[in-house]
């Protein structure tokens, strides 16, 4: 991996994938009241996707299997990915930020990363979330 091998770190963004790996979206076409898709629409509902949902409901199930919430989980996976050094987090909220905080004291097993890997590929999208300026806009498979 090119971070590692030259020493160079990542700060992520949208490491809940804007609430789809919260387990906030349950359909690709009916986005919850007060959701930035409902909100704003544009590429932010072109970020939900019927593939991203799928894996988000699956993310869910994984996370409360192992005792965590979806949001932990997916910033736990971020968070110990090689080469990252911080996910991005963006919570409006007190009340959304206090669950978060105890990720940093975690470190995610081999067993679990397996799984989420699994889940989206490294390498791979569900959605577009890196370019929202259409020239800089990357194919999703």
């Amino acid at each position: 991996m090119p971070l590692l091998r030259y020493g160079i770190g990542m700060i992520t963004w949208a490491p809940m994938a804007m609430g789809v790996l919260a387990g906030r979206y349950t359909d690709a076409k009916k986005y919850p009241q007060g959701s930035r898709a409902a909100l704003r629409g544009g590429y932010y509902a072109d970020r939900v996707t019927p593939r991203g949902v799928e894996i988000g409901i699956e993310f869910t199930r994984l996370a409360e299997k192992i005792g965590l919430t979806p949001a932990q989980l997916s910033i736990l996976w971020y968070k110990d990915q090689p080469g990252i050094t911080a996910p991005l987090i963006g919570p409006r909220t007190v009340k959304q930020l206090e669950p978060l905080l105890p990720v940093l004291n975690m470190t995610l097993d081999q067993e679990t990363r397996k799984a989420c890997d699994k889940l989206v590929p490294p390498g791979s999208v569900a959605a577009n979330f890196h370019n929202t300026a259409d020239w800089m806009k990357m194919k999703v498979l």
